[in-house]
């Protein structure tokens, strides 16, 4: 059997709150992880947070790899449950909740990373501004931290955008999906999403009510 962890309490405390969207033996990996991520300075890959842990030792090499590849736990509730947390903790009750949305691509190199194709990024350090990685876009919500003067953007929400050959959804159809369940999940509040000159299209013409949809109009739209 493999040893339990010891976490400090104010961090198993908020872990608990996401507790019901996994297994018992799958949580226990997911802690550590966290734990792994949280202590780890320079490698955040998955053997960097066994390390940040002090885990590589203790749980065998292919465990984390198992958590992302194979374990029963789904993404989607991971992150709808983490955004109840951060309105819960941060937004006054009642409140409207900012939503800023984008699509950064995270560079990867070599034939048999999922999802990897040439495609555009603003911030990429070419003329061509094309960078070969995953696209994932992402949501997050805006708040004020109380250590923090400034305001930060907190993700929670993000999905695998493939391009080009087998391509599914476009990045606003699938932002405009993520958006949807964070609507479901606030019917009660009203959410403001910003976005870049890049986030719009036919899919926002049918946002749920309590939506409301910022970004640069294009240069050839019709008022």
């Amino acid at each position: 059997m493999l040893p339990p962890l010891n976490l400090p309490v104010s961090l198993l405390g908020v872990l608990m709150t996401v507790r019901p969207c996994f297994t018992a033996p799958t949580f226990t990996t997911f802690c550590g992880l966290v734990a792994g991520l949280a202590g780890q300075v320079r490698r955040r890959t998955v053997a960097g947070m066994r390390l940040g842990a002090c885990l590589q030792h203790l749980w065998p090499h292919d465990r984390a790899h198992y958590f992302f590849s194979r374990a029963r736990w789904q993404l989607g509730e991971l992150g709808l449950a983490i955004a109840r947390l951060v309105v819960e903790m941060l937004i006054e009750p009642g409140a409207d909740v900012v939503v800023a949305l984008d699509d950064p691509v995270c560079v990867r190199t070599g034939p048999k990373v999922h999802g990897a194709r040439w495609q555009h990024d603003g911030s990429a350090k070419n003329l061509q501004e094309l960078s070969y990685g995953n696209c994932f876009v992402t949501v997050g919500i805006v708040a004020r931290l109380p250590f923090c003067s400034r305001t930060w953007c907190l993700p929670v929400l993000a999905r695998l955008h493939l391009p080009g050959k087998n391509a599914g959804p476009s990045k606003v159809t699938v932002a405009a999906q993520l958006v949807a369940l964070l609507a479901t999940a606030f019917g009660d509040r009203r959410l403001h999403v910003v976005a870049d000159a890049a986030s719009h299209g036919p899919a926002l013409r049918v946002l749920p009510a309590n939506v409301t949809w910022t970004c640069r109009l294009p240069k050839i739209a019709v008022l």
